[in-house]
């Protein structure tokens, strides 16, 4: 029988036939692909391309809407800064067929250079190329009656504040890259902020950008409201723009608070500004909020504290008497009374209803220096309050707290001692509300997205001093408004407890480099009512008023302002007229 011969390849096909069955599959597989990319991109490559360009995914990030910013006032919420809704307009420049037609009618209607606006549309490659925010309504009826080929309106959220100027350092305002600048926008950038979405599109035939209708609403930042009320804070501002006009003021605050709970209720800063307009403003230091950002050497309102320390400490009493010759020598400076006077034998009601300097270095030397410093830091004088509000400063007062006698003894009165006047404001309710160091508060309640209110913990406030202080005080304080320099605060059928201050400005506050006081004052009152149940505080402020002290200037505006919140509030009468 004959053998059978099997060839080489034959051989190899079948050793290795399912390997070569898949080879073979592979290339019929790649063949069919090979032929359609063929068909595709080659033979019908103008179809797909044109429908390519006619539909894309476009992806936009958008954040849901910033919360909004209220106070309140007798009929509810008022808006202080919201959310509006505007246009603006666009172009896609590849669907402009004529640009240097569509520049110049452009440049015409919206007001913008030729030239730079021919240049951004010859970027053929651009889709959506914004050409200008803020339109005004007769710009917008224009675009919508010309109706040119690739030229569009858009609508864009942006951050409008419908009372302008009202408490303007205090709400602050959205910078250009939508972040919080001073005041409540800045320190509560993060609470106010919407959560970040990204939105599907499409660019449609004729390029304009059709978002899906995602809700993101859900995704707003959560809502402020101030405890601020609008009619005293409008009335605290134009009692400051008075002053102006009046006294020639450069620059004043006006905080009113609830000394038992730190609720601030006003907090009125001059000059203003207008907040949809705050980029027309050149001088920047206008958006410092003077009440926490700016420090002075407040006078003789500070007397009250050196006295609440040495009554605290037991070192004097209401009816301490001392000698006044009128200055007090140490080593090389001699400290003279205001005006050089010379008053006698005195108790210390008389060292506040006068303002005598010599009395108040007599009750820092009764109380000693270690003390005097303790109580400085324990009415807070020397830390922030923590009041709420973006670029709160506060001054070490490293020069005062070097030791030296002279400091200590100018500090007595509130010369050569820094500080805010919102710390100010803060130590002084300790003084009305028997004893306790609140901390002041601009915040009344967070409401989030889902109408939720955030639970806020309020600060119920250190005991510094004795009640009992706290009442010999405020009686002391009272003198002063029956009987001393305060008197211009008086107001007829209430116990008002007050205190003027009057204090040289340093020529390094002014910028100088030099050593000593210039010509120019700071003018202020502080006081509160009723004084033995006290319902609010006011810290009036006055940068260089024409005024030659306080009793003339600072004094009065207290007063308009008392007993305007006296009627508004209705507070009965303390006695019978």
């Amino acid at each position: 029988m004959k053998k059978q011969v099997i060839g080489p390849f034959r051989t190899f096909f079948l050793k290795f036939w399912r390997i070569n069955l898949v080879l073979g599959f592979f290339i019929i597989f790649s063949a069919a692909i090979i032929g359609r990319l063929v068909f595709l991109q080659i033979l019908n490559h103008q179809y797909w391309q044109a429908l390519a360009q006619g539909q894309q995914k476009i992806f936009e990030q958008v954040k849901g809407d910033r919360g909004e910013i209220f106070l309140r006032d007798k009929t509810g919420l008022v808006p202080l800064a919201i959310n509006k809704v505007e246009q603006f307009c666009f172009a896609s420049p590849q669907e402009i067929e004529n640009l240097q037609e569509t520049a110049e009618i452009l440049s015409e209607v919206l007001g913008l250079n030729k030239e730079e606006l021919l240049k951004k549309l010859e970027n053929r490659d651009s889709l959506f190329l914004p050409l200008k925010y803020e339109l005004t309504k007769q710009e917008i009826e224009s675009l919508k009656n010309l109706s040119l080929t690739g030229v569009y309106l858009k609508e864009e959220k942006i951050r409008y504040y419908p009372k302008e100027d009202l408490a303007s350092s205090v709400i602050g305002f959205i910078s250009e890259d939508k972040l919080g600048q001073y005041g409540v926008e800045g320190y509560w950038q993060d609470t106010l902020e919407g959560e970040e979405v990204v939105l599907e599109g499409e660019k449609g035939p004729k390029g304009y950008l059709f978002l899906d209708n995602q809700d993101y609403e859900s995704k707003k930042g959560s809502d402020i409201i101030l405890t601020i009320d609008y009619n005293i804070q409008y009335l605290a501002e134009k009692l400051l723009d008075k002053a102006h006009q009046d006294l020639n003021i450069e620059g004043g605050q006006i905080i009113v608070i609830e000394p038992n709970s730190g609720k601030i209720i006003a907090l009125a800063d001059f000059p203003n500004f207008n907040l949809n307009k705050y980029s027309a403003e050149n001088n920047l230091d206008i958006f410092q909020n003077g009440a926490i950002q700016k420090i002075f050497e407040p006078g003789s309102v500070f007397k009250p504290i050196t006295m609440a320390a040495a009554l605290d400490q037991g070192k004097v009493t209401p009816q301490t008497t001392f000698i006044d010759d009128g200055k007090v020598e140490i080593g090389t400076y001699t400290i003279y009374n205001y005006d050089n006077r010379v008053w006698g034998e005195r108790t210390m009601t008389e060292v506040l209803d006068k303002s005598i300097n010599t009395g108040a270095i007599f009750a820092e030397r009764q109380l000693g220096h270690n003390l005097f410093l303790k109580y400085i830091k324990k009415f807070g004088l020397l830390e922030p309050t923590g009041i709420g509000l973006q670029g709160e400063v506060f001054s070490i007062n490293s020069e005062f707290q070097r030791g030296y006698e002279v400091n200590f003894a100018t500090a007595s009165f509130g010369q050569g001692i820094e500080i805010t006047p919102i710390q100010l404001t803060q130590a002084f309710c300790a003084i009305a509300n028997g004893g306790k160091l609140v901390k002041p508060y601009i915040i009344e309640d967070i409401i989030s997205s889902s109408g939720f209110s955030q639970d806020l913990i309020r600060d119920e406030g250190e005991q510094i001093i004795l009640k009992k202080t706290s009442s010999q005080l405020a009686s002391m304080l009272v003198s002063g408004v029956e009987d001393g320099y305060s008197s211009g605060a008086k107001i007829p059928g209430y116990h008002i407890a007050g205190k003027t201050g009057t204090a040289q400005v340093s020529f390094s506050s002014l910028g100088i480099n030099k050593k000593g006081y210039s010509d120019k004052t700071w003018q202020s009152f502080i006081g509160f009512a009723p004084a033995f149940s006290p319902q609010f505080l006011i810290l009036v402020k006055l940068n260089n008023p024409s005024a030659k002290t306080a009793s003339y200037s600072a004094a009065p505006i207290f007063k308009d302002l008392a007993q305007f919140i006296i009627d508004y509030w209705q507070i009965a009468p303390d006695y019978d007229i």
